[in-house]
């Protein structure tokens, strides 16, 4: 049992990161990998009523790898933690399988009553980008991804994406991918993996300015199109009178660059 997932750890660790070349490498040099093996040792104390023992491995653990796991914590399999520095993790905090966590992450509480579900509980797949804090004893869903620097402090469904302080919770995508972009999307999608928790379309802000920006343009091409048909009009009318009518600064092509701003917001 210890071995089986000690090598499911190791190739999770192979597939995710691309700096990793073997898994000797991995299995002498990954502090993430060190951290959750201790921290399955120190888990089987507490859960044993070896409470002291539990904790003691629990903050040698922290001295070694710099990542401070409670050992009440449950952590789930082929779980990552990258680089891991800093990483602090609740003692009634969950961690489903295949998650990936980055250096800096807080899963944290916000609530002082001793015995209570304080600290978050993350699906399955979950990714939680560099430094992002989530606290509370609330669930962030399979498939979710928070952002890096974000603090999240609500609930998170599943699929979709947290980002910002407060953060900001995007459930499905409406910024139009660009076909690069949409390229690494695709990868990423067939790998299950994106790194530190972000994409190029999950800024909220950008998605909204780069749909003014398209509606905008539209707004334009409109009005370009109806001036076009009264000086078309005007023409065929032949008069004098139809030609006095049509305003000389009239707009009849269109000067919106919506690609130039939309690039501008990448």
């Amino acid at each position: 049992m210890l071995f089986s997932r000690l090598r499911e750890d190791i190739a999770c660790i192979l597939e995710r990161d691309p700096a990793a070349r073997t898994a000797w490498e991995v299995l002498t040099c990954y502090p993430g990998l060190h951290a959750l093996v201790m921290h399955r040792w120190a888990h089987w104390c507490w859960t044993h009523g070896l409470k002291w023992p539990g904790r003691f491995l629990s903050n040698y653990n922290r001295f070694l790898t710099g990542i401070e796991i409670h050992p009440g914590a449950t952590i789930g399999r082929r779980v990552f933690i990258d680089h891991g520095m800093g990483v602090v993790v609740g003692q009634t905090a969950e961690i489903g399988d295949d998650c990936t966590i980055y250096q800096g992450v807080t899963l944290g509480g916000t609530s002082l009553s001793k015995g209570a579900k304080r600290h978050p509980t993350l699906g399955k797949g979950v990714i939680i980008g560099a430094n992002a804090q989530v606290l509370g004893g609330f669930t962030v869903g399979d498939g979710a991804r928070v952002g890096s620097n974000a603090v999240v402090t609500k609930p998170v469904p599943p699929g979709a994406t947290a980002v910002g302080n407060p953060a900001r919770i995007i459930v499905a995508k409406v910024a139009v991918l660009d076909a690069k972009q949409a390229e690494r999307e695709a990868l990423a999608e067939r790998l299950g993996f994106s790194a530190y928790g972000v994409t190029e379309g999950d800024d909220p802000l950008s998605q909204a300015m780069r749909g003014l920006i398209d509606h905008a343009s539209g707004h334009e091409r409109q009005i370009t199109l109806i001036w076009r048909a009264i000086e078309k009009l005007a023409c065929e009318a032949n008069t004098e009178a139809a030609r006095d009518c049509l305003p000389c600064d009239a707009q009849t092509t269109e000067q919106f660059n919506a690609e130039e701003l939309n690039r501008l917001m990448k």
